[in-house]
């Protein structure tokens, strides 16, 4: 049976923990900037307003669109939709005008520029500005709630060191693949939401794992290091691991290259999060348990000398 990673296999984790924090610490601090500087980018569901996909029989500019919709077209976007031609995206901003009627209006510009029956409406969404607002807090909050139930979960089940590790790591999963989209000049929507909120499941999944290993494996050698207990869990469980991360990986590019463009940010979220998620599980969350030992042990330290 092929065997993608030998049994007796002894990667030094533990040891290149500091290339790991450096690495970490630098990547998080680029998305956070590319966050605050640059701004997530919301689609309708969050900013409000009017979106139209439609299906041109045969191809136009998008200029051409633009200025069929006459005073709307200043503050509209027109694009086309992926690599289908004659489809495009109209998305319309709450700030433009009320949203009632709009998207019949839009309609009446497109006939009048085009013709009836030279298009197809094949989706329409309209959000107002006030639930925008609302989806946008709610979604906040559940990417924030969703992290600190599962440290919280990790700290009850096994100690309170392995629920802060998970809580940084997978707040630093989620950091990355938010400042990810940023960079990569995604819309955040309600499905990149269901991405994040997927990242943080699968991350968490991946965190227990290990720690239930280290957890054991503490039991089995207590004379040992914590160091190279970690060591040998991290090593035991890699091969689980690998296959793991690498099968779901292969359905997530089989998405993003066949599921069309409306599903590329979602793809292109998990790409990035499963990635982030399995490394943060060795070179994050593991290490930090490894600190709060050894913090321990240098306070407990001066207080032998001294008695």
């Amino acid at each position: 049976m092929l065997q993608l990673i030998k049994p007796d296999i002894n990667i030094n984790f533990v040891g290149n923990r500091r290339y790991a924090y450096a690495f970490s610490g630098v990547l998080t601090i680029l998305c956070l900037l590319a966050l605050v500087l640059h701004g997530p980018r919301y689609g309708i569901d969050f900013a409000g307003g009017t979106l139209l996909h439609v299906r041109f029989q045969q191809p136009v500019e998008t200029t051409a669109i633009r200025q069929a919709l006459g005073d709307l077209g200043a503050e509209a976007s027109v694009q086309d939709f992926g690599n289908v031609k004659g489809e495009y995206l109209l998305r319309i901003p709450q700030s433009s005008t009320e949203l009632a009627g709009l998207g019949q209006r839009i309609r009446t510009q497109l006939d009048g520029a085009f013709g009836q029956g030279s298009y197809e409406v094949l989706r329409t969404e309209s959000v107002g500005p006030r639930v925008g607002q609302e989806l946008r807090r709610k979604a906040l909050l559940a990417v924030l709630f969703s992290t600190v139930m599962m440290g919280s979960y990790i700290a009850i089940r096994f100690e309170l060191r392995f629920g802060i590790g998970a809580a940084i790591a997978l707040l630093h999963d989620v950091i990355v693949a938010a400042g990810a989209l940023v960079i990569a000049n995604y819309e955040f929507d309600l499905t990149i939401v269901a991405a994040l909120l997927t990242i943080v499941g699968f991350s968490v999944h991946d965190t227990v794992i290990v720690s239930d290993r280290i957890r054991e494996n503490m039991r089995k050698i207590r004379r040992r290091p914590l160091g190279e207990i970690i060591n040998q869990s991290l090593n035991e469980t890699l091969s689980r691991t690998v296959l793991t991360t690498g099968t779901a990986i292969l359905v997530i590019v089989s998405l993003y290259l066949l599921g069309g463009s409306v599903i590329h940010g979602f793809a292109f979220a998990l790409l990035v999060g499963f990635l982030i998620g399995t490394y943060s599980s060795i070179f994050v969350a593991s290490p930090i348990v490894l600190a709060f030992e050894r913090s321990k042990a240098a306070h407990t330290r001066p207080q032998r000398a001294a008695s």
